[in-house]
């Protein structure tokens, strides 16, 4: 990337790696999630809940940007400035593998769209044939992306703008045809779906809020290309407010078009189907190619976020330094090739997944937790420490309640994902550990401080424990 404000990241482009980032996969899929789990009313309550949290946590994004302006990078640096090395790689680990699992996710997904017009071509999206134009599709964008960030940018911000037709669309036409008496029958459960307590439907539902709400850190990792760094809090909360707008919308006005049984029931990506009910046929076409534009658009930011990490985590000795290298057009080329073969192999698996789909949309929301949580305990120390606050004392006491918050609904989204997903998590952990390793040994430094090797530890063992449960039967994927 070219010094100076050459090349830099305009406020608006800053909002559209955001959006972008955010308004991928999860947005098509969630009248099917949800009316599958819950009625209008769980619905409601559930976006409260996600809402709050996640806006919580976009205002520490924010007050990070703005009382840390040397720490770039954002998710995995945090972490590592407010509790250490080995903190801070598992941050920056799990959250690059999460973005894998996220892209392997999108790779499925386009599959299973084209399975609605060619099913005995795509299938489910895990057929042989979805998994070949899977991995061309992985590779023409990894070479695209090495010609340079700046044109992957553009491109993104493009794809961006016109990925938003659809849904607005989508949107328009359900409020077109809403239907009141159908919206109150669905409002508290619906007909001939199975009773669940509403604490059990709001649980059922964190998981794809969580996947749908990823990528409001957007701008926070790419903050070291902002032309203001004041940009990159005023694009996090840009993007934010824009998209969860839309997705309530998206979530909502189906249950007053039809049967929450009949939204329950239609194929992935779950918003062609309800489309479909209301116009016809043409509404599933429609979103369908909706859904091919916006999923690559955010494959496309999600491999520029992927490379970074790995790349700044090489740059400051937290991961192995061969990841620190740039080609001539400054694109972290080792880093992008890792990735591409990370998703690569996940995605080759995905032909023995029974339910790929759900699986990897899971997988990706729980790895995001932890670089979430840890992002909002340094949150709240830094606001406790008052560095970064001196002429503004008056901010912090709002910002370590925005904290305490944000770290309270990240612990409250592990116990709603279940000891199932957080011991599979572990499990990818123990191989990555080697990167740690490595990256400690380059730098002949000691391995662990004694508070870390607790956490290695507890590391191990969970991850120890979803080995052995996969291998019983107790853990099935």
């Amino acid at each position: 990337m070219a010094n100076g404000s050459a090349g830099k990241l305009s406020l608006f482009s800053l909002t559209a790696m955001v959006i972008g980032s955010m308004v991928g996969a999860g947005i098509f899929n969630l009248p099917g999630r949800f009316a599958t789990a819950t009625g209008p009313f769980g619905a409601i309550i559930a976006w409260a809940v996600a809402g709050t949290g996640m806006y919580m946590l976009a205002r520490v994004f924010q007050a990070l940007a703005a009382r840390r302006p040397d720490i770039d990078s954002g998710v995995f640096a945090y972490a590592k400035a407010g509790f250490g090395d080995y903190m801070g790689f598992l941050s920056a680990f799990g959250y690059w593998l999460g973005s894998c699992l996220g892209n392997v996710f999108y790779w499925v997904l386009i599959g299973s769209t084209l399975g609605r017009f060619f099913p005995e071509l795509f299938g489910d999206g895990s057929s042989a044939i979805a998994i070949i134009v899977s991995l061309a599709g992985i590779w023409a964008f990894h070479f695209m992306i090495l010609r340079g960030v700046e044109q992957a940018t553009f491109i993104n911000t493009v794809v961006t703008v016109a990925k938003i037709v659809p849904l607005i669309v989508a949107v328009l036409a359900f409020v077109f045809f809403f239907n009141y008496t159908q919206f109150s029958e669905n409002f508290f459960g619906g007909v001939g779906m199975p009773e669940k307590t509403l604490l059990a439907q709001v649980r059922d539902t964190m998981l794809i809020t969580i996947f749908v709400f990823l990528g409001i850190e957007g701008a926070s990792v790419y903050s070291r290309y902002a032309k203001t760094r004041s940009d990159v809090g005023s694009a996090t909360i840009l993007g934010f407010v824009a998209v969860t707008g839309l997705m309530v919308a998206v979530t909502l006005l189906p249950f007053a078009t039809a049967p929450r049984a009949a939204i329950a029931g239609v194929s992935n990506p779950s918003l062609a189907g309800a489309l479909e009910l209301v116009v016809g046929h043409w509404g599933a076409v429609f979103i369908s190619i909706g859904v091919l534009v916006s999923v690559l658009g955010a494959y496309l930011a999600w491999s520029l976020i992927c490379a970074e990490v790995l790349f700044a985590a090489a740059k400051s000795s937290d991961m192995p330094k061969l990841f620190a290298a740039q080609n001539r057009n400054r694109v972290p080329a080792n880093a992008l090739w890792l990735t591409n073969i990370v998703v690569s192999l996940f995605v080759i698996s995905t032909y023995w997944s029974r339910d790929a789909f759900n699986i990897m949309l899971d997988m990706t929301s729980v790895t995001a937790l932890l670089p979430y949580l840890l992002v909002a305990g340094y949150g709240v120390l830094l606001a406790r420490s008052g560095v970064g606050y001196e002429g503004v004392e008056n901010k912090r006491g709002r910002d370590q309640i925005f904290a305490w918050i944000a770290v309270v609904y990240t612990l409250f989204m592990f116990v709603a994902a279940g000891l199932k997903y957080v011991l599979l998590v572990a499990v990818l952990y123990i191989p990555g550990t080697i990167l740690y390793f490595w990256a400690r040994r380059e730098q002949r430094a000691q391995l662990f401080t004694p508070a870390e090797l607790i956490i290695f530890g507890v590391t191990l063992v969970a991850g120890l424990a979803g080995v052995y449960g996969l291998a019983t039967g107790l853990i099935t994927p």
